[in-house]
């Protein structure tokens, strides 16, 4: 495995996590690190630089947000906590390194893994009109009561805009669902309706989350410990994660997740194509069985590191 730094000359952040990058692979075999300068616009774009310092794990940047643009400006991280660093977090690089890229949920992920959600472009709403506002305040309900709040409580982040029109333009871009009457019954990682995933939050409530993927997501969007219970779909086993940040244990040790869709495509709301095909499995026989015996649904099995990171990929940065 070959670690590069890209950084810009004289970058002060290059040393921080050149620091970091040493106490991380201090006795790991078979890593090799290096420190590039980048002096034009031009390398950078050429060698995938997202910004000084930029690391690239065997030549891909596993930080890299969908659709970010070469740059030779700072770069600014965000740590388990939300927190802004110059660098990833020692527990950052030490997750990105064992489980590297190639292995990874990512853009070249198969077609019927929808990685980073709504298709690719990922779930972390806009800022204009009022909807990033809205769309976090709905997911604060959700991590600080279990439940969905009523539109009359959402007016002032709509603000000056109007509350329905902005929850309407939620629900049509896929951030959340509405039932006939306007009123919220998801909003992914969360549903205001009983899943089979049932989320603990430490030191709050517990909620229902809309899949597997979106349950393992709900660590690090809120920045402290949950405990997911579920069941096997197959068998009716129980099946439960205990997730902090990018921390697991599974129970049974065997356990892993079944991502799937119908069709070809996630051509439609995630709640009605996805979310009730990516399900947690005791085994990847049983997980294996379930597919051949639903031909219609396109997906296949995630290893626990694998659906942990989707899950981490998608909704991290949701409330920052």
């Amino acid at each position: 495995m070959h670690l590069t730094v890209l950084a810009v000359p004289d970058c002060p952040n290059a040393p921080v996590l050149n620091d970091r990058l040493a106490a991380v692979v201090d006795g790991r075999a078979g890593v090799e690190v290096s420190l590039e300068v980048i002096c034009d616009e031009g390398e950078a774009a050429r060698r995938g630089m997202h910004g000084s310092p930029t690391l690239l794990i065997d030549g891909v940047d596993p930080f890299a947000e969908p659709g970010q643009a070469p740059s030779m400006s700072c770069r600014l991280y965000r740590d388990e906590n939300g927190q802004p660093s110059g660098a990833p977090s020692p527990g950052q690089l030490r997750q990105a390194i064992t489980h590297p890229p190639a292995s990874a949920a990512g853009a070249d992920a198969p077609a019927w893994l929808d990685s980073l959600g709504r298709s690719g472009r990922g779930r972390v709403a806009p800022a204009e009109r009022g909807l990033r506002a809205v769309h976090q305040a709905v997911l604060r309900s959700f991590v600080n009561t279990g439940g969905a709040p009523d539109t009359a409580s959402l007016g002032e982040h709509a603000a000056p805009y109007d509350v329905a029109e902005v929850l309407a333009e939620l629900a049509d871009g896929d951030f959340l669902c509405l039932d006939d009457a306007g009123q919220i019954t998801a909003a992914y990682p969360f549903s205001a309706l009983p899943t089979p995933h049932r989320v603990r939050i430490s030191g709050g409530p517990a909620v229902f989350a809309m899949c597997a993927i979106d349950a393992l997501g709900v660590s690090a969007m809120t920045g402290v410990p949950v405990m997911i219970e579920s069941a096997d779909p197959s068998t009716g086993e129980p099946v439960t994660v205990s997730v902090d940040g990018t921390d697991s244990s599974w129970d049974p040790a065997t356990a892993l997740v079944y991502a799937g869709r119908t069709g070809d495509g996630c051509a439609g709301p995630s709640a009605s194509v996805c979310c009730g095909y990516m399900n947690f499995f005791a085994t990847r026989a049983a997980a294996a069985a379930w597919a051949a015996s639903h031909p219609e649904i396109s997906g296949g099995i995630l290893g626990q590191a694998r659906a942990l990171q989707t899950g981490i990929g998608i909704f991290g940065q949701l409330l920052s």
